[in-house]
């Protein structure tokens, strides 16, 4: 019973992750075109602050509804680092749920964003062959996952500054990755667009976007537990 409800939440926190960051791009465009400041570093500026500000909300939205998670692979690596409650069995419940989240999620925003804006609605996309893609999207996995880890477990008491620091480190990363495979970092981020556009089920869409995020972040929490055994045996217990 337990499984199902923390399905049931992540399936809800999902669902509403991907409407609202799928905004991100057209709220970035928005607010520069209306302070009429253009440039890089401005638009970096406001979708980190964007970000930040949906983190934050999602991170007591997830607590209130008893620990759920948007992130297939954050839930992958913290289960590998000693974290939380999960088992295999709960694991294998919450995968799907999260993603049948995400394809709502995207269905969603679809329907309600105005034609005009709907060009900038995309999601993560393989620009390169898929080995160089798989290893791009496993590495990046990897390095959010130890940086939110650290953050969550190790970093500043300040939940303000922990939030921050995960909305820099995602933005970073994406653009980073956005040459390669988009990125996504998220399974089921991933698996939300790629359903709208049929190519979920194709191999590519399993290797890239599942397989190598999953071993990134399974290798992330691994990697966590060796470097900071007593924290993460802390913040298990507690």
């Amino acid at each position: 019973m337990g499984a199902i409800k923390a399905a049931a939440g992540d399936a809800l926190i999902t669902f509403l992750w991907m409407f609202c960051v799928s905004t991100v791009g057209v709220a970035t465009s928005l607010i520069t075109s209306a302070l009429q400041i253009q440039g890089v570093a401005f638009s970096a500026f406001v979708t980190t602050t964007l970000i930040f500000a949906l983190v934050f909300v999602f991170d007591i939205a997830c607590n209130a509804i008893g620990g759920a998670s948007f992130n297939a692979a954050g839930t992958a690596g913290f289960y590998a680092a000693g974290l939380g409650s999960d088992n295999l069995i709960s694991l294998a419940v919450r995968f799907p749920a999260q993603a049948a989240g995400a394809v709502g999620g995207v269905l969603a925003i679809m329907e309600v964003m105005p034609p005009q804006y709907k060009h900038m609605l995309a999601g993560p996309s393989l620009k390169v062959d898929p080995h160089t893609g798989a290893i791009a999207e496993g590495f990046l996995t990897f390095v959010i996952n130890v940086a939110v880890l650290w953050i969550l477990v190790r970093g500043p008491r300040s939940p303000i500054v922990k939030t921050w620091l995960v909305a820099v480190c995602t933005v970073v990363l994406i653009m980073a990755g956005t040459a390669y495979t988009g990125p996504s970092m998220n399974p089921a981020n991933a698996f939300g667009w790629a359903y709208i556009s049929n190519s979920h089920n194709t191999w590519e869409q399993f290797y890239v976007y599942w397989i190598a995020p999953f071993i990134g972040a399974i290798f992330a929490g691994w990697f966590f537990k060796v470097i900071f055994p007593r924290r993460a045996e802390k913040a298990k217990k507690a």
